[in-house]
């Protein structure tokens, strides 16, 4: 005999998930999962939703605070400090800074454009937080100095962090999967452990410490927290 389930039925029906507060396109529990995930919402949606969430303002790289924020920030001081443009386009990203006039012989805005550092268009290019951040890394001090892992959070795959150069009282945020790649431990071997990395120190938002260059430190000598980090 055929049995035929009632869709009706308490067993066959899914409870109704909450929209998210911050947006109309995802439930709070996609959001806050987006939120902690470099993929954005859409790395935890199927295949066939993902059009209707792209974009999300809870998850994405210009919403300061997310994973794909994080990820953002690193990339571009990344660029800034190791592979930086050409002048020429730097020179535009400083004139649009301060809303003067520029040219563009070089062709440099359709790459500016697709790096995400400028939108809009002639005559009304607008430089974006990407771009003011490239800016910002151009020009700020970076130094070398010690960072003491305290924990990790397998959860939302972050670490808990003490930049000495920054301020030894007060850890910092930042990407578990950012630490695993440079040192090539697990996130179960990181707690405990010291790294060397480059920092802009002298920032005094936390979210705005950017770590770049980590590497895992030499056994550390007696009175090291005696002194400053040496600058570049």
């Amino acid at each position: 005999m055929t049995q035929t389930l009632d869709p009706t039925a308490p067993e066959q029906l899914r409870a109704a998930q909450e929209p998210c507060p911050g947006c109309r396109c995802c439930t709070a529990k996609l959001c806050e999962r987006g939120r902690i995930n470099v993929g954005e919402c859409m790395a935890h949606t199927p295949p066939e939703m993902t059009v209707s969430v792209a974009g999300c303002p809870c998850s994405a790289p210009t919403t300061r605070g997310t994973h794909a924020w994080r990820a953002e920030m690193i990339r571009i001081t990344k660029h800034a400090t190791e592979h930086p443009m050409p002048e020429e386009a730097e020179e535009i990203l400083r004139a649009l800074t301060a809303c003067e006039s520029f040219t563009d012989p070089g062709g440099f805005l359709r790459t500016l454009r697709s790096r995400g550092y400028v939108t809009g268009a002639d005559p009304a290019w607008q430089i974006t937080d990407a771009g003011r951040r490239y800016v910002t890394a151009r020009i700020e001090r970076r130094f070398a100095t010690p960072v003491e892992i305290e924990a990790v959070d397998l959860t939302t795959r972050t670490a808990r962090v003490v930049v000495v150069g920054w301020n030894i009282e007060a850890p910092v945020t930042v990407l578990l999967d950012q630490l695993t790649t440079a040192t090539g431990l697990t996130p179960e071997e990181l707690p405990n452990r010291f790294l060397e990395a480059r920092a802009n120190c002298y920032v005094t938002d936390p979210d705005d410490l950017v770590l770049t260059r980590m590497q895992l430190a030499p056994p550390l000598p007696e009175g090291w927290m005696d002194g400053g980090a040496d600058s570049e």
